[in-house]
């Protein structure tokens, strides 16, 4: 299915205003700019906590960027399934022909503004690994990856580097760790390492 261009999505002035009013209101701060490229595959990290995605949420409707994320088909059903839609969500099948990356690709070709946000840690307890779908659907579908943060200690994120994969994980993750190296979650201890399980042990 196609994304639904942002100019169609409900609210979107308000979704602005009211980022701003609530980061405000709660002590946060948008730090750096908006990205340049138009699609991308966003990370959200660091993930430790169900508060993340609010944060971030509101400080991409600040930035006047409308959010897409990954949902399981059945989601999309029914009453509500026109709803998700509208609000970003794009449904995914783990269980047919194509895999997941293949779906993403596809969204991706179909249309010229799409933001799809994905947390690689996967989880909000502790991974020893990062998940490398992110990784894997940027390299396929040829777009960027910005590196989206949050960091408790500062109470400020926003969106850092746009990383264009190169197909060798070994080097992009080692610009990516960089970046996440004094970003503080939320419950630190939560936190794991920042490396996809298909790196080599090089560094």
């Amino acid at each position: 299915m196609t994304q639904m261009p942002s100019s169609e999505r409900p609210t979107h002035a308000f979704r602005r205003w009211l980022g701003k009013r609530v980061l405000k209101a709660t002590g946060w701060t948008f730090d750096g700019t908006s990205p340049v490229a138009r699609s991308y595959v966003l990370i959200a990290a660091p993930h430790s906590t169900n508060w993340d995605l609010f944060f971030m949420l509101l400080l991409a409707w600040s930035a006047g960027i409308e959010l897409s994320w990954m949902g399981k088909h059945t989601l999309f059903r029914g009453p509500l399934g026109p709803l998700s839609r509208r609000l970003g969500g794009l449904p995914v099948r783990r269980n047919g022909r194509e895999n997941v990356v293949s779906q993403m690709v596809k969204e991706f070709s179909e249309s010229s503004d799409l933001v799809l946000t994905i947390a690689p840690e996967g989880t909000r307890s502790y991974a020893p690994y990062w998940k490398s779908g992110f990784y894997q659907i940027a390299l396929a579908a040829k777009v960027p990856v910005v590196l989206g943060y949050l960091d408790y200690r500062a109470r400020q994120g926003g969106f850092g580097p746009e990383l264009v994969p190169t197909g060798v994980p070994e080097e992009d993750m080692k610009v990516i760790r960089q970046f996440y190296a004094d970003k503080v979650a939320r419950f630190p201890e939560c936190s794991g390492e920042i490396r996809l399980k298909e790196e080599k042990a090089s560094d």
